[in-house]
């Protein structure tokens, strides 16, 4: 498993497991005969409802992206890229915004290619643009389903 696998698998651990007492405090407060007890009793239980819901929309992107990821390493079509990698794994943000362009340009043309919008991603990510990375992530995953 890797770091950052292992990594999203122990936030998720505890995010359950807040969610969890958040869930038993809310318990408490519902089974109280005061009837603000039981408004906040429900208010506090309608946020573990949002955290799975976050937790089901991160896990589900990014096994998305792992599976684009995969698709293309099978194809070996993996987007090759000129810039420096630093010892901490990240690029140098200086040399990846002198290729963005072209990524960006290829993506545009071509606004149907997933791999092209998965490529777009990437360098977005080198560039340090995490946001815009995200999108184009997406748009590379629901183009990928048409």
């Amino acid at each position: 498993m890797s770091r950052a696998k292992l990594g999203a698998a122990v936030m998720a651990a505890l995010v359950v497991l807040y969610i969890a007492l958040l869930g038993q405090k809310g318990y408490l407060f519902l089974i109280q005969d005061n009837l603000v007890s039981k408004i906040m009793g429900l208010a506090i239980l309608t946020l573990p409802l949002v955290g799975f819901w976050g937790i089901f929309r991160e896990l589900k992107f990014g096994l998305a992206v792992e599976k684009l990821g995969a698709t293309l390493e099978a194809e070996k079509g993996w987007p090759s890229f000129e810039f420096s990698i630093r010892p901490s794994g990240r690029a140098v943000k200086a040399e990846a915004l002198l290729e963005f362009e072209t990524y960006r340009e290829e993506a545009n043309a071509d606004p149907e290619n997933w791999r092209k919008w998965f490529a777009l991603g990437l360098i977005y990510d080198a560039c340090g643009d995490r946001k815009r990375a995200r999108m184009a992530m997406r748009r590379a995953i629901d183009t990928s389903q048409r």
